[in-house]
């Protein structure tokens, strides 16, 4: 039997069709529900029409497609806001759909379980509005935070400005308590990580193969930032790999990335597809 999942992000929401314990497929529409929630606490009425509609329209498609179980998830803007019973009420007049929104912990459990699988190691995922770090050994939770910054976030609060930015992420990554995890395999998940892979290989049409297990160094990440914010944003549209929906928060989501990475002790992670949906489904579904 198939099962969906949708996850919505304070950037996108996204489609999961899972079967037989594997993923089928992924699908993203950039909507960008949290743009603004960091400074106003409230999801803006367009922002939450727009987001509504592509949770049910991914419900609906998975809906067609057979899926006998279908899950929604929503993280840091929608359990941020002051009107998210707003948004949860119009998921549910479009679709029916009951939205779980969970808290910064369970998050970056999620993204650890999807992507370590049972294993070894830790996981970062830069969101939109939350970041995410979480150690693992086999079922037993080593470490787990959620810090309260993202790429939307970040370009809320200092736009493209690269000293502004560096300002912000010193302030916040100092809020995530120490870990020395030098000594683990540290993956990343999360639009961020995955489209500065896509930069990395150049891809015209992304290809979820080739970017799944791309290494990134903490180097090589700041260093592209920094050729990210020294371009026009409609310059930074043209660039290989590119996707023109991120163009304007990429740079500070990788300056971000790169910061969160040395925190750990970390001079590179290797991305992985499997994140937060994968992590959500087999929680709910019992392979955890």
């Amino acid at each position: 039997m198939k099962t969906g999942a949708i996850d919505i992000g304070s950037n996108s929401v996204r489609l999961m069709m899972w079967a037989d314990g594997k993923t089928l497929y992924k699908r993203i529409n950039t909507t960008r529900l949290g743009q603004g929630v960091s400074s106003s606490r409230m999801l803006s009425p367009e922002a939450i029409e727009r987001t509504a509609a592509a949770v049910a329209d991914f419900y609906f498609k998975a809906q067609a497609e057979g899926a006998g179980r279908i899950y929604a998830f929503a993280t840091a803007a929608v359990r941020a806001a002051r009107n998210r019973d707003d948004f949860l009420n119009r998921v549910k007049e479009l679709c029916g759909l009951d939205v779980d929104v969970v808290d910064g912990k369970t998050e970056a459990t999620l993204g650890a379980i999807g992507a370590i699988k049972g294993g070894v190691g830790g996981v970062i995922d830069i969101g939109g509005a939350s970041s995410e770090v979480c150690f693992m050994r086999g079922k037993d939770e080593l470490y787990s935070y959620s810090a309260n910054t993202g790429a939307v976030t970040l370009f809320d609060a200092a736009g493209r400005n690269e000293q502004k930015l560096y300002a912000e992420i010193a302030q916040k990554t100092a809020t995530f308590p120490p870990f020395d995890g030098s000594a683990y395999r540290l993956y990343a998940v999360g639009g961020t990580a995955t489209a500065v892979a896509a930069l990395k290989h150049k891809l015209a049409v992304y290809d979820p193969e080739k970017v799944d297990g791309t290494v990134l160094s903490a180097d090589e990440t700041e260093a592209q930032a920094k050729y990210i914010l020294s371009l026009l944003v409609e310059d930074v549209r043209t660039l290989a790999g590119m996707d023109v929906r991120r163009a304007d928060v990429i740079g500070g989501g990788m300056l971000l990335l790169a910061a969160v990475m040395r925190a750990f002790g970390a001079e590179e992670v290797t991305v992985s597809e499997s994140d937060n949906l994968e992590g959500y489904v087999m929680l709910k579904e019992g392979f955890v």
